[in-house]
């Protein structure tokens, strides 16, 4: 069998002789320096030699699956450590009288994984120690991820035998800034043309027939919406008479949504927000109808993990949503609106201050509609008079962008809140000014002073 190291020797010092077998229990385990152990630590997969000063006739340990042993002459003995934990080595001489009990304590090698943990850390200040038969872990680490490290090492030497100590120092709270940025822009057009002849009391039958006598038929009908622009003139004399219309309208929309959740979490601890309410919605239920809720607005949760060198891993979940009422569904006399939601779930790796755009958007539609009369509408020039044309264009831009921040408390005085631009108005200003509200002071208050009038958002041309 082969040794690895040679740990410690061991001196068994024993009472000779069967008139002095009293004096025994009075025996003492000590080193070749002299210094008294109590126990006999072997590390686990290493070796001792243990040295007696007289011939022993019989040993024998209580739990072979703990040490193993044997002779190497009759004062020496080699012990193996095989598992963690302890046993008692029973050492007897030739009349079967009892030299000794030596209690063996089968530890893991935390020389070696000192050694190792310096190599794979060596940045940290962590300290290792043995209790019973397991590893126990002290100091201050710089991450979360280099504890997990060294749990994970530790494992490799004692399995479920690892009690962690350590903490994580630093700042390990993290700021999640989303922002919501949608721009909703559409724009239609409308251009026809009605045409109606009329000779004597009978009308000329186009698309539409006439409803009655003398009354002109439509050839070219319009889209029904006489908001726009109507320009209408009428040609000719005596029994024949041509009515046209012309019919002009344009319509521009936009829409600007803009959200911007903030929300802070400890490093590995999930955090959720909503800002908006919850709409009530029937479901079956065993007795009947119940009503379930279902949540609305704007919808944020994430998990960060602050790895080395202070980058951010984040898990996160984002949602706007909000009520849709031209998707509506009438079900046994009640009317439930839909809703319109969008929303992006990913995983991303970023550092303090940094920024991504982890999701967007853009749709273009565009629809065109032209009607007219068969032959007469394919003229050249004088077509334009019997047929009609219409299109629209809708554009949907949205982006999502992120930005995350290491962060730590500060003085409450140092924040500022949405309520501190404003402040109410003294009598004066109520009364003589007809002001609701007064802006408030310092910086924030300059905020309240802006004129938010005039153009703003996309010019579509």
């Amino acid at each position: 069998m082969k040794i690895w190291t040679l740990a410690a020797a061991l001196l068994v010092s024993t009472a000779v002789g069967v008139a002095q077998a009293p004096s025994a229990s009075a025996e003492t385990i000590r080193t070749l320096n002299g210094a008294a152990v109590s126990t006999l630590r072997v590390p686990m997969n290493r070796a001792v030699v243990v040295e007696t000063d007289n011939p022993f006739a019989e040993l024998s340990i209580a739990n072979p699956g703990i040490a193993d042993i044997s002779t190497l002459s009759d004062r020496s003995i080699y012990v193996l450590g095989k598992t963690p934990g302890r046993t008692t080595l029973t050492i007897l001489g030739p009349d079967g009288d009892l030299f000794s009990n030596v209690e063996v304590q089968v530890t893991p090698d935390i020389a070696e994984f000192r050694e190792r943990l310096r190599q794979i850390l060596p940045n940290e200040n962590i300290e290792v120690r043995t209790a019973n038969d397991g590893i126990v872990l002290s100091g201050i680490v710089s991450s979360p991820a280099r504890l997990d490290a060294a749990l994970e090492l530790a494992q490799r030497y004692a399995p479920e035998r690892v009690s962690n100590l350590m903490s994580v120092g630093g700042t390990q709270q993290v700021m999640l800034k989303v922002r919501f940025a949608e721009m909703q822009r559409g724009v239609s057009k409308n251009l026809g043309t009605s045409l109606s002849v009329q000779g004597g009391s009978r009308g000329v039958a186009g698309s539409n027939a006439f409803a009655g006598g003398g009354s002109a038929g439509s050839l070219v009908p319009f889209s029904g919406d006489r908001s726009g622009g109507v320009l209408g003139f009428r040609v000719g004399g005596g029994r024949l008479t041509a009515n046209v219309l012309l019919e002009a309208l344009e319509t521009q929309g936009m829409a600007r949504t803009l959200a911007e959740p903030n929300l802070t979490a400890l490093s590995g601890a999930s955090a959720s927000f909503l800002a908006g309410g919850e709409y009530p919605i029937p479901v079956p239920t065993d007795n009947g109808v119940g009503i379930e809720y279902r949540p609305f607005g704007v919808e944020l949760e994430f998990t960060p993990t602050v790895l080395d060198d202070n980058v951010i891993n984040l898990s996160l979940a984002a949602a706007v949503s909000s009520l849709d009422a031209t998707n509506r569904v009438t079900i046994g006399g009640t009317t439930i609106d839909a809703f319109r939601r969008r929303e992006t779930e990913t995983t991303v790796e970023l550092r303090d201050g940094e920024s991504f755009a982890i999701a967007g958007l853009l749709e273009d539609d565009f629809r065109a509609n032209a009607s007219g009369i068969p032959w007469l509408s394919e003229l050249p020039v004088l077509g334009a008079l019997f047929r009609s044309a219409d299109y629209q264009r809708d554009q949907t831009e949205l982006v999502i962008v992120i930005s995350a921040h290491l962060v730590s408390p500060t003085r409450g005085e140092a924040i500022a809140l949405p309520t501190d631009r404003v402040r109410p108005p003294s009598e004066r200003d109520l009364f003589l000014g007809g002001q609701l509200a007064a802006p408030g002071s310092g910086a924030v208050g300059e905020v309240a002073r802006q004129d938010f009038g005039g153009s703003y958002g996309y010019v579509l041309d």
